[in-house]
């Protein structure tokens, strides 16, 4: 019975679920989770504190670290954040060099990484390190010139030490790129911190040509007006209505240069700016010019003025509300018969009329009437809105009788000439572009001859025809003797890639240095001159850049007398003069000029005490 016993095994029971039923309540993981946090069920106890107390553990940390970094390196080479981890410590422990190397190797896998750069150079500049932080900035700007953050910090660093000039460098490398409009301003600025009003007016000066938006223009002309150039402000307006010219006005700008007239108490000039705009602009994109021309006259014009505003407003609603286009067309054809067109005409009416006729799409009347126009009282606007029209459509043959017709007219304009040359290249008609040129520079007289030659030159560069282009210089040449024209020719030649092209810019200085004896513009000359001497430079000998230098010019200080309009003496003046060494007539001077600087040393000599032979001399008056 025992072993009976014994022998049987107890059978754990089984719990029966007698409801297998989803309880009612759900737990979800997040509880889970949760309630194992509440109990620190997963809590893990801290590392222990490791106590550096000799420099053979401290030794054995470092390798142990580094090995650690570079282990991690090695797995993924391109995880920046782990090459900043490394050289981060390494700097934190002082070892700028070690820091250096490894930014140096992150640089080797990713050179355009801006986060990378930017660390490195804080790394250098935390540790006082200067140039090393001048040679970084300058190797990421030359990279990456198109990350902003690069040149504002080295401009700010540069700054901050003090290196005004190196800062203004930096700025003037940054421009060079374009950058955007806040590029731009922050150059600005920091020529104001240090009261440089007439460096801030030349950065001005290109920073609304390369934005040449009509804000920038008005930043830049308040910019003027805020530092009290009235004058130069006004210019600023001036500048910028004739750059946009008729095609591309714009309201804004009359507004502020209307209320910037207002403040001068130049009422006049208020009222011309109102009405020259208001003739000028669409009507429908003049809604504020209206405004503030009605706010001006109520305010400081007479009844006639306030009576005119108010008629010229109607009328702008009125033409709104017309949706007749017979009566519309009657209107135009009633208002053209009462203008005595053979005395005078409005061009602009003429316009008008075309553009709704084109808007009715009744291109034959629109033409009938610019033809009329031009046959009644020839004006350029009335070609240019035709050829625009012409254009437009693709008619170039009507186009070319338009420009014909148009140089008939006016044969001294040259934009026209140019504008039908460009026509003509754009059709492929090189050849008829070629004559049309011949027969602009042959025109006796021209408004801008210089602009004229300068385009057929571009023309012939473009067609890379380089001995008509040549052929065009000596022609030129023949005609004046500009220095720019031969500076002009001599960049020509340089830039055609032939192996004598450095012979050929070295005879064209020489011809020009015998022609530009004569010149009576002392630094006209010098200009040309110091253009040589930079071509020399960088590419003559020794002996051609000897050749130069003697060429060079003396200056020395002179006084004239001054008179005033009415005759009486107004005391004198001091001037520099050039005297240059080819000109017999200047060879007396330069001897005597010799002859004071050798005496004027001599006398500096026996004054200097002979225990202080490194004593700084004053500087010659006579520069060479």
């Amino acid at each position: 019975m025992a072993s009976t016993a014994a022998g049987k095994q107890r059978i754990p029971k089984v719990a029966k679920v007698k409801n297998k039923a989803p309880a009612e309540l759900q737990i979800t993981a997040e509880q889970l989770l949760r309630e194992a946090k509440e109990r620190e069920l997963e809590l893990l106890p801290p590392p222990p504190t490791q106590k550096i107390t000799d420099e053979e553990e401290l030794n054995d940390y470092k390798l142990r670290k580094r090995k650690t970094f570079e282990d991690n390196i090695r797995k993924n080479r391109t995880v920046i954040s782990n090459w900043i981890k490394y050289a981060q410590w390494e700097e934190s422990l002082k070892e700028i060099q070690r820091s250096r190397s490894i930014y140096e190797r992150a640089l080797d896998v990713d050179h355009r990484n801006v986060t990378l750069w930017l660390k490195y150079a804080e790394m250098e500049m935390k540790n006082r390190q200067i140039n090393h932080a001048r040679n970084i900035w300058d190797r990421a700007i030359t990279i990456l010139p198109r990350v902003n953050q690069f040149w504002y910090k080295y401009t700010y660093m540069e700054e901050m030490l003090g290196n005004v000039a190196g800062a203004r460098q930096v700025f003037e490398r940054w421009m060079e790129w374009q950058p955007d409009e806040q590029a731009w301003h922050s150059y600005i600025n920091f020529e104001l911190r240090y009261k440089e009003i007439e460096r801030a007016r030349l950065v001005y000066e290109k920073f609304v040509l390369i934005h040449p938006d009509v804000k920038n223009w008005i930043k830049y002309a308040r910019f003027e007006e805020k530092h009290g150039y009235i004058g130069h402000a006004r210019k600023v307006y001036e500048r910028g209505v004739e750059f946009y010219g008729e095609d591309h006005m714009d309201e804004q700008l009359f507004v502020a240069f209307a209320k910037f007239e207002e403040k001068q108490k130049e009422f006049d000039r208020v009222r011309v700016i109102y009405k020259y705009a208001l003739d000028r602009i669409a009507k429908q994109k003049a809604q504020e010019l209206f405004k503030n021309y009605t706010v001006f006259e109520k305010r400081f014009g007479d009844r006639r003025g306030i009576e005119d505003v108010i008629v010229s407003k109607r009328r702008f609603q009125y033409e709104e509300e017309v949706k007749d286009p017979e009566k519309t067309r009657q209107v135009y054809q009633a208002c053209l018969d009462l203008i005595p067109h053979k005395k005078f005409t409005f061009a602009k009416l003429w316009l008008l009329y075309a553009q709704f006729e084109v808007r009715q799409k009744n291109l034959s009347l629109a033409r009938r009437a610019l033809g009329t126009g031009i046959g009644k009282c020839p004006k350029n606007k009335l070609f240019k809105g035709y050829i625009e029209l012409e254009l437009q459509l693709r008619e170039f043959d009507r186009c070319r009788k338009l420009y014909e017709k148009y140089l008939e007219f006016s044969p001294e304009n040259c934009t026209t000439w140019i504008k039908f040359a460009e026509l003509e290249t754009i059709l492929g008609d090189v050849e008829r572009a070629r004559a049309i040129y011949e027969l602009a520079i042959g025109q006796p007289r021209l408004d801008m001859p210089e602009v004229l030659w300068k385009s057929y030159i571009d023309f012939e560069i473009e067609q890379e025809e380089y001995e008509r282009t040549r052929n065009l210089y000596r022609r030129l040449l023949q005609r004046t003797q500009h220095v720019k024209v031969w500076i002009s020719y001599v960049q020509f030649e340089l830039s055609v890639d032939v192996p004598e092209r450095i012979s050929r810019c070295r005879q064209i200085y020489e011809d020009a240095n015998r022609s530009l004896r004569n010149c009576e513009e002392k630094e006209e000359r010098l200009i040309f001159l110091e253009s040589w001497r930079d071509f020399e430079a960088e590419f003559g000998t020794e002996s051609s850049q000897e050749r130069v230098r003697k060429l060079m010019p003396g200056r020395v200080k002179k006084r004239r007398k001054l008179q005033a309009e009415d005759g009486t003496d107004a005391g004198w003046e001091e001037y520099y003069d050039y005297i240059f060494p080819e000109d017999a007539a200047n060879q007396p001077n330069l001897k005597l000029l010799a002859m004071a600087k050798l005496w004027k040393k001599q006398l500096r000599d026996e004054k200097e005490p002979e225990d202080n032979p490194d004593k700084d001399t004053d500087e010659n008056e006579t520069e060479s």
